[in-house]
């Protein structure tokens, strides 16, 4: 067993990590970065990313957080191939324990373990991920301009992502296995109000259909949750929406989270409920879930870390004279 110590500890290496990182070294934090269960986080599974600021062209998400990695690595950050089981933020410097039986230390720490979406568990869907069906319309809408494209889900984020679809497709189709929605009511009466959206209801899906080839999805096959009747509604693109689930296991009954298990944070700050620990990415963001919103509350989080750092050594030094 080592124990790691360093001034600045960072949980996750997706955008927000990896942004922190940069940050925190260039302010000389010398941050060790512990990457977790899923190195890069949720772009390592993304293809083609078109919206990230900088490149003209279409970019690969796992080149982008090589490139992110690279430079973390090259600022003075130290990454960490383990994953942390336990924590004791009760005093500081924190403690963390990994996988590994390594100890890890630090006076502050800033949490960016991202969150996964929520998958239906099809085999055919897993075979067509990044092929017609994806969890994020605001991610890859794009690619479906003036394609016929279909949402499954029920809560605000399926209809948040079916009107979001308008602006694309002119056919979104709504997929929901009950005869009523859960979203709150002015999100319902703006969807049943668009001309461009209509509402399947009972209706589960039971496989996404390959095309065969390089076609992808062509197709979702679909079983009626009342009558058991079976369709088929043929579409180029299939966007599961039905939730989130953040990476906030580990700090329960350690950190306030939110009613909906996100780690909460103070408005306008990236600050935990305990002094020191910060919050940045999916892990407290249930709203824009983007990677550029991800890499900016990371900057936030380490410039907040920083600040408490040289707060808190200032009125040390105070104490000793």
């Amino acid at each position: 067993m080592t124990t790691h110590h360093t001034r600045m500890l960072i949980l996750g290496s997706g955008p927000a990590g990896l942004s922190a990182a940069i940050y925190g070294a260039r302010a000389g934090m010398k941050p060790i970065l512990v990457q977790g269960i899923q190195p890069g986080g949720q772009l390592m599974t993304t293809t083609d990313v078109e919206n990230y600021p900088g490149f003209a062209d279409v970019i690969q998400g796992p080149w982008l957080m090589e490139q992110m990695q690279k430079q973390a690595e090259h600022v003075g950050t130290t990454l960490m191939y383990d994953t942390i089981v336990a924590v004791d933020l009760s005093q500081r410097p924190f403690r963390l324990t990994g996988d590994s039986g390594d100890v890890y230390e630090g006076e502050v720490l800033i949490i960016a373990t991202g969150a996964q979406a929520k998958w239906l568990g099809l085999d055919s869907e897993e075979a067509l991920k990044g092929k017609g069906v994806s969890a994020c319309a605001t991610c890859d809408g794009f690619f479906y301009r003036g394609k016929k494209v279909a949402v499954i889900g029920g809560g605000n984020t399926a209809v948040e992502e079916a009107l979001y679809l308008t602006n694309h497709s002119p056919d979104v189709t709504l997929i929901h296995r009950r005869s009523s929605l859960r979203a709150e009511r002015i999100l319902q009466e703006r969807l049943f109000a668009h001309k461009g959206v209509t509402v399947l209801w009972n209706k589960e899906v039971d496989q996404f259909v390959d095309g065969g080839g390089n076609a992808g999805l062509v197709a979702i096959d679909l079983v009626d949750t009342v009558t058991g009747e079976k369709s088929r509604l043929e579409t180029e693109g299939g966007f599961v929406a039905i939730g989130h689930h953040p990476a906030t296991e580990l700090f329960r009954g350690h950190l306030k989270l939110d009613e909906d298990h996100y780690l909460w944070v103070e408005t306008g700050s990236t600050r935990t409920s305990v002094p020191g620990v910060f919050a940045c990415g999916d892990v407290m963001d249930k709203i824009y879930r983007q990677a550029v919103t991800a890499a900016g509350t990371g900057c936030m989080a380490a410039l907040d870390a920083e600040k408490f750092l040289a707060e808190a050594e200032f009125e040390l030094a105070e104490a000793a004279e």
